[in-house]
Order: C-alpha cells, then structure tokens, then sequence
C-alpha cells in the first residue's frame, strides 16, 4: 500500500507515521517513511529551498514546479521502487498538499496542479489519512517547536483556505482520504488510523 498523511502545520502527522510504522513492524510488513517535498537528496535539496523563510521571495508558481519537481525525483528514485519491491510507502505529504496549499493557500488554478499530476505522477496513495484540526490549535503546537519555516510563517487566513480544500477533497473521496479528528490524544488517533488501514 501507498499511504499518505496530510493535514496543516501541528497537527501530528509525523506522531502518526511513527505509530503507525511501528504496527506495521510489528506485523512483520516491510515499509519505508519517506515525506514531500524530499526523501531523495536532491528532493531534499529543493525542499531546503522552499522551506527556508529568508532570502528571495518565490512565486507561487515557481514553489508549484519546484515542488513538482522535487516529486518526480521522489517518485523515480523512492517510491516506485519501493512499491515495485512490494514495500508499502507511508509518506508525510503528497499530491493533495499541493492541491491544499498551493490552490488553496496561494490561490493557484485547481487546473495547473491536475496538468502536472497527469504529466509527472505515475502513482497515487491508495489511502490517505488527513489529520484535522482548528487551525489555531495546529498553529500553537507549531509554535512551541524551533524556528517556523516559510510555511508555517503564513497568517491564519492561508491555513484556513488550506484546510478548506483538504476538506473538500475528503468529501470528494472518501473512499480513499479518511478524516481524523487531530485533537484527539495521539493513542486514539493512531487506533482510528490502524482501523482505517
């Protein structure tokens, strides 16, 4: 399986992965963590880029291509071999983070994100789980970690617009995309997750 995890700043993804990593162990199932943009030096690369808050302000059209960018990388040299192996991918972030954040939070055309998506990706998570939460309380968990990056320098009126389009995409697909209430204790996000799988 192809698992992606989603959701805005803070609220738990990576807490989630770890959880449901260790099940997958325990259950004797290969995987590999792996998360957008990155998981390929050169990914990484791109990533450090888009992430970091100083230097020369980015488009938003060149943080779409350079995310992309950094997505065909991913997928050629990660995620379609691992899954070719029959290693199951447990990734933090995916295409709908694109379709959340740069639709959404940057306002793009929906259509310049399906273009690319037809173009450049072979693959689609077969289950996605989007961690939800008010976007105050995601940011305050945020809050509490080091220095925010660019992202998660963004007032609150692009985090709502980011989670709006995560919600609409979940009741586009809710065969593929479950919802988890975030503010949930971490144990009973990952039992609802496990239940899901």
């Amino acid at each position: 399986m192809f698992i992606s995890f989603e959701g805005t700043e803070g609220v738990g993804k990576s807490t989630l992965i770890r959880g449901v990593a260790d099940h997958l162990q325990a259950q004797g199932i290969d995987f590999i963590v792996t998360r957008e943009p990155g998981g390929t030096p050169l990914a990484e690369q791109i990533r450090g880029l888009l992430l970091t808050p100083d230097g020369e302000k980015i488009a938003p059209s060149c943080e779409l291509l350079l995310l992309f960018a950094a997505r065909a990388q991913h997928l050629s040299q990660v995620i379609e071999p691992a899954l070719s192996r029959g290693q199951w991918v447990l990734c933090d972030r995916f295409v709908d983070a694109s379709y959340a954040y740069q639709c959404g939070g940057r306002d793009l055309p929906t259509t310049q994100v399906q273009a690319l998506v037809e173009q450049f990706v072979s693959v689609l998570p077969s289950k996605t789980f989007w961690l939800d939460a008010p976007v105050e309380i995601g940011m305050a968990r945020a809050g509490k970690r080091s220095a925010l990056d660019r992202f998660e320098q963004e007032r609150h009126e692009f985090f709502e617009r980011v989670r709006a389009v995560y919600a609409a995409r979940a009741a586009a697909e809710p065969q593929r995309i479950v919802k988890l209430d975030a503010t949930l204790a971490a144990e009973e996000v990952l039992a609802f997750a496990i239940k899901g799988m």
